[in-house]
């Protein structure tokens, strides 16, 4: 069975996704379909039919938290240390070229947000970053063509 990498911070905001679901979104929907029945013929009931497609999506994304909590390897990256890119790492890059600094943290799969800085551990900029060492240059691949960074700093703490 495959384990999914997840911080502390990762597990919690789905357990509160899935809290959310269960206790606010699905009683909702419940009185939804309850209320859309009272409109009289099922056939022709858009708000039915809304409601209950609806409830799949939730009964869906429940089954799919519940799934990957269970397979779920969570790791405090601030328990780590090191100067090597791992999961949970933060690594500070400098582009070669312009001198700008990006700081990303990489997180699980189910975690990643890049406007935050977070990216998941199989994107393809994590990936090239695993394993790496304080002071190697690495080039990433990116849409925009290939960029050189230098990576400046890696450091470890609690995901934000």
């Amino acid at each position: 069975m495959a384990k999914f990498p997840m911080t502390p911070r990762g597990q919690q905001a789905l357990r509160e996704e899935l809290k959310h679901l269960r206790e606010v979104e699905r009683p909702k929907n419940v009185q939804d379909i309850e209320e859309a029945r009272a409109h009289g013929d099922l056939r022709e009931n858009a708000e039915y039919h809304a409601a209950k497609e609806k409830q799949g999506f939730i009964e869906g994304r429940s089954r799919e938290i519940e799934a990957v909590l269970a397979q779920a390897e969570v790791i405090d990256p601030a328990k780590l240390s090191g100067t090597r890119v791992v999961f949970g790492a933060t690594v500070q890059l400098t582009d070669t070229d312009s001198g700008d600094e990006t700081t990303y943290t990489i997180v699980g799969d189910y975690e990643g947000d890049i406007k935050h800085g977070r990216i998941a551990i199989s994107a393809p900029v994590a990936r090239a970053l695993i394993g790496k060492d304080e002071g190697d240059t690495v080039t990433i691949r990116t849409a925009k063509g290939s960029r050189e960074y230098q990576i400046s700093a890696v450091k470890f703490a609690a995901v934000q």
